[in-house]
């Protein structure tokens, strides 16, 4: 049996590998807003039980062990922010810490039942795709809307930052998931962007548009 800190651990090392491949322990560090040495050791023991890969200076990978605990707690926090917007009306602002807590029940059984009662799906609120038992799951093509052109178009499918402020600004501005937006257009100054979003204008910044993804 994993403690929680351990798969916290695991969980924000799936997270980072994402990004790059070998993961430093500074990195760790910062994802989880402890100190370096702390890290240094939990990754000794992490090693001991063989769920990651890790030598000094040469950066962390997770193990297939490893990884199948990563995937099966990240599987848990997606499922559970669902339910919590859409069976007990929260907001996509408001789940994460909760999710954070309940991610760490080990009832399988449990989690396997919370899946089918929901109809199985497939992306949590912030549009992340959820793991399904087996811990597989389909990733759907997503750009920044930063990246595009004008006159390009698509439709909001994720964020890249699930900051409750961030997730708040774009419920004022009404850019949330499942939206069709426009390119209408791009300002050569500061590279904010104007969208057409549902026939009305919506300006937003460089920074909000690198972190907001659609799909085309």
């Amino acid at each position: 049996m994993n403690t929680s800190t351990e798969e916290n651990y695991l969980k924000a090392i799936y997270h980072l590998s994402l990004q790059s491949e070998n993961v430093s322990t500074n990195q760790i560090a910062a994802s989880l807003n402890t100190k370096a040495a702390s890290v240094t050791d939990m990754l000794k023991k992490l090693a001991d039980k063989e769920l990651i890969n890790y030598a000094k200076y040469q950066g962390v990978t997770l193990t297939p062990g490893g990884e199948k605990i990563a995937l099966s707690i990240v599987r848990k926090h997606r499922l559970w922010e669902y339910f919590l917007v859409e069976k007990l009306n929260f907001k996509w602002d408001e789940v994460h810490d909760v999710a954070e807590e309940l991610e760490h029940i080990s009832s399988k059984e449990l989690i396997d039942r919370l899946d089918d009662f929901m109809g199985n799906p497939k992306y949590d609120p912030h549009g992340d795709p959820i793991p399904d038992c087996n811990g597989l799951f389909k990733a759907h093509e997503l750009k920044p809307v930063s990246s595009l052109f004008l006159n390009d178009s698509g439709i909001i499918s994720g964020v890249r930052d699930h900051s409750s402020s961030f997730l708040q600004y774009l419920e004022k501005m009404q850019l949330t998931i499942g939206k069709k937006i426009k390119v209408a257009e791009i300002n050569d100054y500061d590279h904010s962007v104007i969208l057409n979003s549902e026939d009305k204008k919506v300006h937003i910044s460089r920074d909000v548009a690198n972190n907001l993804l659609i799909s085309l």
